[in-house]
């Protein structure tokens, strides 16, 4: 689901950088004290001292990483270019989970397969490491859902290897030297369904309790890393069906019976006709999944899908309750019924520097090309928003393509040589991070430090932005 052009969250930037706040002016406005604050964390922080310190000489580290390189080299990007060629769409993934848990298994990982309303979910933990602290991969797996069939324009076909190649790594190094810690791996089916996104469905069964930190990689046109703050890759998102109930009839005598194909048309109407309301952030994307059966039978059921999204969750609630009556006048316009469902949601996650600058620093490290030299906005290593504002991480994107996401070329350059380089960097960046957090106890109370304090700025943040979206007071006719 990953477009790092739309992003909407609140920035701060590293020391020395100026700090921007959040891209609508309402927000901006709103935001004002909960950013200086952040730029006053980051700036104690002194992240550049931090990233250069972990960043040099290290031969320990690059003894893991160059085992994490052997094994993408001689094992893993193969198993990225198979997956690739056997795209399975979310919660079909039975091919691809059985190639990466059977690898896990011959390196010495338990799997436990599924989790609640999730069969192709899985976690797999090391057997041969103990204590703390609790590292967590998350991979995933699922292809594209696309008009010529299923296909990898999002890259997820490697996500899998990448993270593999990390977890193996760091368990084995933490074994041979008897390290304290842990590395678990958790496979997250369907992220291209969201929402709910199976993240958010993992996370309320408590799969990912007692980690310590998380990382996950993407793939990108560009190596890049968001800013320090809070914030989603793809704004706040409402997912809300809408399902209108009528009566069959013949089409000659129409009358005897209630449209619900025409109340489905009235709702995109009557958005349409509100979109002069709406604040122009905004995004009111959706499609009929259900018109009718045939032409000579008035549709007694029809349905709409919906993504809502805001780049806050509070002026969200007011544009989600705002579509939400316009269903309603659709039906009460029509003689007909309808039946709101809000399936699923996303939030804003917490992007922590001391983590996202690191790993970029890694990346450039180990090759990275197409470098984006500042910050983007924040947004967490996770569009839920829920896995990213509850454990601290971080997701990796090196270049692994040419071309935009979800698209046909950049499932090619999968393949290739483009990819086959992010994918690697990927999977060094990702090793060399986990070794300092395994090893560096003051790099750890650093992130839990920065973590919790932007945590616990975000409901300051929220807070300011209840008290400037007022509803306009309607007077009796």
């Amino acid at each position: 689901m990953l477009d790092k052009r739309i992003v909407a969250a609140l920035i701060c930037v590293l020391a020395g950088r100026t700090a921007v706040s959040q891209e609508t002016p309402t927000e901006r406005d709103a935001a004002r004290d909960v950013v200086r604050k952040l730029d006053s964390l980051e700036r104690s922080l002194d992240l550049n001292a931090m990233v250069a310190k972990l960043t040099g000489p290290n031969a320990a580290r690059d003894q893991v990483v160059a085992r994490a390189k052997q094994l993408m080299d001689t094992d893993l990007l193969a198993m990225g270019d198979n997956i690739t060629r056997h795209p399975e769409i979310g919660f079909e993934e039975k091919r691809s989970v059985q190639i990466l848990t059977d690898y896990l298994k011959k390196h010495d990982f338990t799997v436990q397969m599924g989790t609640p309303g999730l069969p192709t979910a899985f976690v797999a933990r090391y057997t041969k490491s103990s204590g703390a602290p609790a590292l967590g991969v998350i991979v995933e797996y699922d292809a594209l859902r696309g008009t010529k069939g299923a296909f990898h324009g999002d890259q997820h076909s490697t996500q899998g290897p990448i993270g593999i190649a990390a977890a193996v790594a760091m368990a084995e190094y933490l074994a041979r030297t008897k390290t304290p810690g842990t590395v678990t791996v958790y496979g997250a089916p369907g992220e291209e369904m969201m929402p709910p996104n199976a993240k958010v469905v993992m996370h309320e069964s408590k799969v990912f309790d007692g980690a310590d930190i998380l990382v996950r990689s993407h793939s990108t046109s560009a190596t890049s890393r968001p800013a320090a703050g809070f914030g989603t890759c793809c704004m706040n998102i409402d997912g809300t069906k809408y399902i209108f109930s009528g009566a069959p009839a013949h089409q000659l005598t129409a009358w005897n019976g209630r449209n619900a194909l025409t109340a489905v048309i009235h709702l995109f109407n009557n958005i349409d006709a509100i979109r002069s309301n709406i604040r122009p952030e905004a995004r009111v994307q959706g499609v009929i999944t259900e018109g009718g059966a045939a032409p000579n039978v008035v549709p007694d059921r029809t349905a709409a899908d919906f993504y809502i999204r805001y780049p806050d969750e509070v002026y969200l609630a007011q544009l989600t309750e705002m579509i939400d009556n316009a269903a309603r006048a659709a039906a009460l316009a029509t003689g007909t019924k309808v039946k709101i469902d809000h399936y699923g949601k996303d939030r804003d996650g917490i992007s922590i520097g001391s983590l996202d600058e690191l790993a970029f620093a890694y990346e450039k490290k180990f090759g990275a090309t197409g470098v984006l030299p500042e910050p983007g906005k924040p947004q967490g290593y996770e569009e839920t928003g829920s896995v990213s504002s509850a454990i601290p991480g971080v997701g990796f994107s090196a270049k692994t393509s040419n071309s935009p996401n979800h698209t046909y070329e950049m499932e090619q350059d999968a393949l290739g040589p483009v990819g086959h380089q992010g994918f690697t960097v990927d999977a060094q960046a990702m090793t060399a991070l986990l070794f300092d957090f395994a090893t560096y106890p003051d790099f750890r109370a650093t992130v839990k430090r920065e973590f919790q304090t932007i945590k616990s700025l975000h409901e300051e943040y929220l807070a300011a932005l209840r008290k400037v979206y007022v509803v306009p007071k309607v007077a009796e006719p």
